[in-house]
């Protein structure tokens, strides 16, 4: 009986891995630039961790990591940031160097002919050159594509995460499957974790963990109803810049999330509460590291640092804030199998 085997490019610490291997199917290496991943990567999904920027995968290493006579699934999120809409110096980016990884990721696709892709992205990214290329090329290697932007939040991520998910594959037009899934709330999904306070470590779990807040902020984060703006703040505790009329717009930034509804879209600085609605909905700290990994819809287990002394905050909230949700990944696994299934290439 055929199998489907992947490989994942740009992986991380393995959120795509982990929710493709749970819908079953086996990955067998990820490839990153960023040693700093391999730990995660590795104990949470027992696949090869390849410490290699993507520019040195020769056609014979791709090729020998896939095997013979599998089919054979080549995936990956190539970092998006110059293409983010929470990206404040767009104009300054270069982006032609990022757009090279998406000629890489094309590159790669050429030399090892998978039978089916996945690409995730930001929704933006659509609008580049770079991605009608990327298209254009694939519907020439004979491939057939499906793209759309998705929610995250559909998909039993407790999270408002819109992402650009193209399916390429080679027996035939493959479309989305269609879910009917629960929302899942903050409240669902953290609230059962301990209380802490800002600046405190659990003695649980040291991942759950909370960056401390200046006397200040604590007393706008007392002064934050969820769901609502720093517009209701006595005036003596709002920042100057936000009383000038340029500052009226940034009104998504020293929020408390809501229990009952879906988490914002995580970024990198989730821990930071002046960065974004990233308050706890009742506790007076911004959600913790462990808190904003749940939010990602990764398993309140999920391994990111070996022990406490080489816990680095700014670096596991950027592996969280930049990997694709597992759920997400979840759900494409399940449309790759179901169109496998319904073209006829895997048997019941």
């Amino acid at each position: 009986m055929k199998k489907i085997v992947a490989v994942d490019l740009f992986c991380g610490i393995g959120g795509l891995t982990y929710g493709i291997k749970k819908a079953g199917i086996e990955v067998r290496a990820g490839i990153d630039i960023d040693e700093t991943c391999r730990y995660a990567y590795e104990v949470n999904n027992c696949s090869i961790f390849i410490n290699k920027s993507v520019t040195e995968i020769t056609k014979k290493e791709i090729n020998s990591l896939f095997g013979e006579k599998n089919i054979k699934l080549l995936m990956g999120c190539a970092p998006c940031q110059p293409f983010s809409n929470y990206r404040k110096d767009k104009k300054n980016s270069n982006k032609h160097k990022d757009w090279d990884l998406l000629n890489e990721f094309l590159r790669i696709i050429k030399i090892s002919n998978p039978d089916i892709i996945s690409m995730e992205n930001v929704p933006t990214l659509q609008k580049e050159r770079i991605f009608v290329k990327f298209y254009t090329s694939l519907k020439n290697m004979g491939y057939y594509v499906n793209y759309d932007v998705h929610n995250a939040e559909n998909y039993g991520v407790p999270q408002r995460r819109k992402r650009l998910l193209l399916l390429a594959s080679k027996f035939g037009e493959i479309n989305f499957l269609k879910k009917d899934i629960k929302k899942v709330t903050v409240r669902e999904a953290i609230k059962n974790l301990s209380p802490i306070k800002a600046g405190e470590i659990s003695k649980k779990d040291f991942i759950h963990r909370a960056s401390k807040l200046s006397n200040l902020n604590l007393q706008r984060i007392r002064n934050s109803i969820p769901g609502k703006t720093w517009e209701l703040w006595p005036e003596n505790i709002k920042p100057n810049c936000y009383k000038k009329k340029t500052g009226l717009t940034y009104k998504s930034v020293f929020g408390r999330m809501k229990w009952d509804d879906v988490a914002p879209t995580l970024t990198t600085q989730f821990y930071n509460y002046g960065t974004g609605r990233y308050g706890h909905p009742e506790q007076d700290r911004a959600i913790s590291i462990r808190e904003g990994a749940i939010l990602q819809s990764f398993p309140k287990k999920y391994k990111f640092v070996e022990h406490k002394k080489k816990f680095k905050i700014t670096e596991v909230a950027r592996h969280i804030g930049n990997a694709v949700p597992p759920k997400l990944a979840e759900y494409i696994a399940q449309t790759i199998i179901n169109h496998l299934y319904e073209r006829g290439v895997l048997n019941e």
